[in-house]
Order: C-alpha cells, then structure tokens, then sequence
C-alpha cells in the first residue's frame, strides 16, 4: 500500500484522474479477498492487482466509466459456474468492490499519502478508511483515535454502523522482524520478507556480518553483543524474532531475553534434537515458563525440504507469511 499511495499522489501530481480499485468483501473462492487493491488510470492498471481473471478483468471496464462519469460506486460481482468456465478461472464465489474516483490535482489525497509516507517511515501502527458513504473519501487513523479504537483491527472489515459506511485496513504494523545473526540463511532472508511487506533488523557480534552490503533491504542493521540484547532492541508483542546465530550457545542465550518478551512470533534455526537440548536448558537455568517455551517455532520454516540458504528463507518467510496471515484472521 506504501508504494500505491506514492503512484497515487505522483500521478495526481502529473494531472491524471485516477480510480481506486477495492475489495471491501468477498465470500466463496474468489481471487483475492477484502483489502486487495488496485489503481486505474485513463490507460488501465496502473499498479496492484484484485486476483486477475474475472472480477480484475470486469473491473478495469467498470473504472474506465467511472473515469467517463467521474463518479465513484460499488458493484457487486457473483461468479456462476457459468462465468467461471467461460472465463477460464478456477475460483467462484461473491465480491463486492468499490470503485473510488479521483480528480487530478486532488489536493487531500496528495496530503494523505505525504502524511502516510511520514508515518511508514517512522513504523508507526497506521489505518487507511474509506468512507463509502462519501464516496469513498479517504482518511488515516490511528489507536489513539478513541472513536474509531475498538474498530482498528489486524483485519481488514466493513463497518456499518450509526450511519456509517466505513472500510477499514491496517496498511502499516510498528511490528519487525529481528533476525539474530548476519549468516548465509539470514542473508537470504532478509530480500525475501522485505520483499512481503515484513520490515526487517539485523543484529550480529561480528562486525564483517553487519555489512550494509550484505543486508540492503534490511530496515536497521545492529553490530551489538547477544548477552545485552535490550541494550538496541526493544522487542514487543507485535514483533518477529528469527534466532540463526552462528552457534548452539548464542542461539540459547538470545531465546532466553527474547521469549520474556512475549514477541508474535520467534522461530529458531535447528533440529528437534537441537530444540529438545535447549528447552531444558532454557526451563532449569534460565527458569523460563512452559508458556514463553511455546512461542518457540524449531526446527524454523514450513517443511518443504530445503537445504540450501535460499530454500530455507524461502520456507521461514512461508511459515511467517502464514503465522501473520492467522493473526490477522484470515
């Protein structure tokens, strides 16, 4: 969504009218579900996507009328078995999609996304609205706004209520991902989770691990020591932890201030074996409980047999897609 609001505003900027594109609901097996986007100019997409096939397909058609009347609406779409085949897709199912016009020049929507920027940049918690009532008017909120606090959830949903017509998305998390150990595997890692939307920190003890070089997608690359991690993390609740430091003895002593911190997740590289060794450990000399010890995921990544670096980022970044996607209920 960053990288939309900045298309947007740059292309309201250039004197283009534009039309955004979003799945407010779904049901069945629609391509995409609530929150996928789109943005559609007078020469078509012009970045994101609803699924393609059928409803992606019949929605540019729709956003180049609502370019001609300058008018934004919603339209439902319900795929038969009938549009399914004729259209070659292999999801049916039901969606409603709101089609939001906007003027070239559009001076609140080019503030907004400046606004949004400021924010993504800081890691704040962040809530694109869509006042559907008002044509889709948009807006961004946060948790201290009291009056919308109990709506701003991980998932993104509708709100019809006291009048209202609202979408709500969260489109930034404060949550990152701090990965223990500048290693092979965490080198590959770290492109692939940027890559998903996960912002990423880096800490080692060897300075040749904390090159810039070897982590540019990394947000903060830390060259700190693994017994006084508090020293430069501050790990919360909404955080990642993936533990791959070069030894058995690191790995142990990062679980033991990582897990009293109760972060989303915390994967560590290893076998069972391994993982059996270190809980004991973890339980009779650190005194850690049974319920920090299960916020542990070990062996890390989704069992697909990988062997090289690449294939093991590849399945962490997999789990944690999934590990995300749950948390935010979907």
């Amino acid at each position: 969504m960053r990288n939309m609001l900045n298309t947007m505003k740059d292309r309201l900027v250039a004197g283009e009218d534009l039309v955004l594109v979003t799945v407010i609901a779904s049901s069945g097996a629609t391509p995409r579900g609530a929150g996928a986007r789109m943005l559609i100019g007078k020469q078509g997409r012009i970045c994101g996507t609803i699924g393609g096939g059928a409803v992606e397909y019949r929605s540019e058609a729709i956003a180049k009328t609502v370019l001609e009347n300058k008018s934004s609406y919603g339209h439902d779409f319900t795929l038969t078995k009938d549009d399914v085949q004729n259209l070659g897709m292999i999801c049916g199912g039901t969606c409603n999609v709101f089609f939001h016009y906007i003027p070239t020049g559009d001076s609140s929507l080019i503030a907004l996304a400046e606004e949004a920027e400021r924010r993504f940049a800081k890691g704040e918690d962040l809530w694109l609205i869509s006042d559907i009532a008002a044509g889709g008017k948009l807006f961004l909120a946060e948790k201290s706004e009291e009056a919308l606090a109990k709506h701003l959830t991980r998932h993104p949903h509708r709100v019809q209520e006291d009048g209202k017509d609202l979408y709500i998305e969260q489109i930034n998390t404060s949550g990152r991902v701090y990965i223990f150990g500048g290693g092979h595997v965490a080198q590959e890692l770290v492109p692939v989770l940027s890559h998903v939307g996960f912002r990423c920190v880096v800490m080692d003890d060897r300075k040749e691990f904390t090159r810039p070089n070897l982590f540019p997608a990394a947000e903060e690359i830390i060259l700190g020591d693994f017994c006084r991690i508090s020293d430069c993390c501050t790990i919360g609740s909404e955080d990642y932890v993936c533990v791959m430091t070069r030894g058995h003895a690191y790995d142990t002593l990062v679980q033991a201030q990582v897990l009293r911190c109760c972060p989303a997740y915390c994967g560590v590289i290893g076998s069972v074996f391994k993982a059996a060794g270190v809980r004991k450990t973890l339980k009779e000399e650190y005194g850690l409980l049974d319920e920090e010890l299960a916020l542990v995921t070990t062996p890390i990544g989704l069992n697909i047999k990988a062997e090289t670096p690449a294939e093991i980022a590849v399945s962490i970044a997999a789990q944690m897609i999934l590990h995300r996607a749950e948390r935010n209920g979907l």
